[in-house]
């Protein structure tokens, strides 16, 4: 018999991930080697955008104005924009549902989660997640474990996941791999008034340097987005 839940009620922890969805947090300092290899450069333009981004978020924040519908609306939206990845060959589709089968326990029988988040993805191979950018004592490492439920539902196990979570002030990048061994990977966490090399800057180095990994994994040069509530 199979039972439905709600991801935002299964998976709360990441002893959740690794009991409800087979999921190890990964000790090879290798496995997700992407973030911190030889980055593509940005465009003045593009620096340019990003400095304006940076400066219309923290302006947003000192009013208390941040939450998960304007962070889309002040920054994210615009940064995909401003890196290329809202225009041809990328292309933006509305919400979908999302669910992910799975074993919790062999006499309960399949469990399917199932639930919507505040996400874009990219060519099903790129998750990035909004969470709640005012929330008392919220981090970005506390959505992981959610966002992998999520990033688990791709429908190619063979291929490699990455992931980009946020609150707009901090950047958690996230691997995940199916395909002989089930594991996942974080980067550092980078904020947004750090120094040079962990700005906004370089999380658009790494965004675009991701991005195209997933691409060529997919090998169709299309952009699939979900707004998920």
């Amino acid at each position: 018999m199979t039972q439905t839940t709600a991801i935002t009620k299964a998976i709360l922890s990441f002893r959740d991930v690794e009991a409800k969805l087979n999921l190890q947090q990964s000790t090879d300092p290798h496995l997700f080697y992407e973030w911190n290899e030889s980055l593509p450069e940005l465009s003045n333009a593009e620096e340019i955008s990003l400095e304006r981004l940076s400066a219309r978020y923290l302006r947003y924040l000192e009013e208390g104005e941040v939450n998960e519908g304007t962070l889309n609306i002040i920054l994210l939206s615009p940064l995909l924009d401003a890196l290329g990845l809202c225009d041809p060959p990328y292309r933006i589709r509305g919400e979908a549902w999302v669910e992910v089968q799975t074993t919790i326990d062999a006499e309960e029988g399949m469990t399917l989660l199932e639930g919507r988040i505040d996400a874009l993805t990219l060519q099903e191979q790129f998750w990035l997640v909004i969470i709640e950018g005012k929330r008392g004592g919220f981090n970005v490492l506390q959505a992981v474990p959610q966002t992998l439920a999520y990033m688990a539902a791709t429908p190619h196990p063979d291929r490699p996941v990455f992931g980009l979570v946020t609150n707009g002030y901090d950047y958690l990048f996230v691997k995940l791999v199916r395909e002989n061994r089930r594991e996942f990977a974080l980067s550092h966490n980078f904020t947004l008034l750090s120094d040079e090399q962990s700005n906004l800057f370089r999380v658009a180095r790494v965004l675009k340097h991701l991005v195209s990994i997933a691409g060529t994994n997919m090998g169709n040069g299309k952009l699939g987005s979900i707004l998920e509530r």
